[in-house]
């Protein structure tokens, strides 16, 4: 029978409490949202901590707010499910909807929140691809007060966050997309329920026919999620085409860096990012009326 070492346990009433715990207690600290990803975890002793934060009685968390004309917000414990059914995220952030809608749990779902998602820091999270697409931005409380940081600034490495001691990621703020964005999101599964071989999520502003934004996220394809900035600039200032599809998708195939592992090979996400970065653009521009 395993020793399991016991763990401090506490239960933040407020943001302010949570970050002086987590002060407090430093690296040895973890906080508890949903639990989805951290109680497996925990039971298969990949992560040892002293002390738990557990966040989810606090109220000031727990909100979604579409009133403002220029973005939408959410809090740290809004749950997957809750999002998904947002009219608001239905109709204004599609392929937020189309990543969460495809997850197979229903307990991931309803138990998970989508800042818990982000701070697991995995590179395989379509949600967190979606997110990137979409120029979120996270809202962050420490000690020294709150802050936001863009979300393409938030991961470092594989599993590692920018997050300082006693951080924690309160909400998140997508900017309102102007008139004539289109944004779509493909992921590659070998079942439903399985994690994505690799996803994409795209996002064209078009005025005039001519490409004046471009978002091209990647996830599954490299140590974390990741933009991929040359092909978006071969898009910008362009009149969008096939031909400028098919080079943008050949340059964003060469920017990821993927590896083999049980669900994939490199070589077959490397080939499938082509395939997919070209199926989001086309449908982009479609949603984006060009």
């Amino acid at each position: 029978m395993r020793n399991l070492k016991p763990f401090d346990y506490y239960e933040a009433a407020t943001v302010k409490e949570a970050v002086e715990l987590l002060s407090l207690h430093g690296e040895k600290a973890q906080v508890l949202a949903g639990g989805i990803d951290l109680i497996p975890r925990m039971r298969e002793e990949k992560i040892k901590t002293d002390f738990i934060v557990n966040i989810q009685n606090i109220l000031e968390l727990d909100y979604i707010d579409n009133s403002a004309s220029n973005g939408f917000r959410f809090g740290a414990m809004v749950k997957l499910h809750t999002l998904e059914i947002s009219k608001a995220i239905q109709q204004t952030y599609p392929i937020l909807y189309e990543a969460i809608h495809q997850i197979a749990s229903m307990q991931t779902k309803y138990m998970g929140t989508a800042v818990g998602n982000v701070c697991v820091a995995t590179p395989a999270s379509d949600v967190v691809t979606a997110l990137f697409a979409l120029n979120a931005e996270l809202m962050i409380a420490g000690a020294g007060g709150e802050r936001t940081e863009p979300i393409s600034k938030f991961y470092i490495d594989y599993g590692r966050t920018s997050l300082k001691l006693g951080e924690i990621v309160i909400g998140v703020f997508l900017p309102a997309p102007a008139n004539g964005t289109g944004t779509a999101f493909f992921n590659l599964v070998r079942t439903h329920a399985d994690i994505a071989k690799i996803s994409v999520a795209a996002a064209l502003l078009v005025e005039s026919d001519v490409c004046t934004e471009a978002r091209i996220a990647i996830g599954a394809a490299a140590p974390t999620v990741f933009r991929a900035t040359k092909a978006e600039a071969i898009l910008k200032k362009q009149k969008i085409n096939s031909e400028i599809i098919n080079k943008a998708a050949e340059t964003a195939a060469e920017e990821t860096r993927p590896i083999n592992d049980l669900r994939s090979t490199a070589d077959y996400r490397k080939e499938m990012a082509q395939v997919l970065v070209r199926r989001a653009l086309e449908k982009a521009l479609e949603r984006a009326g060009a």
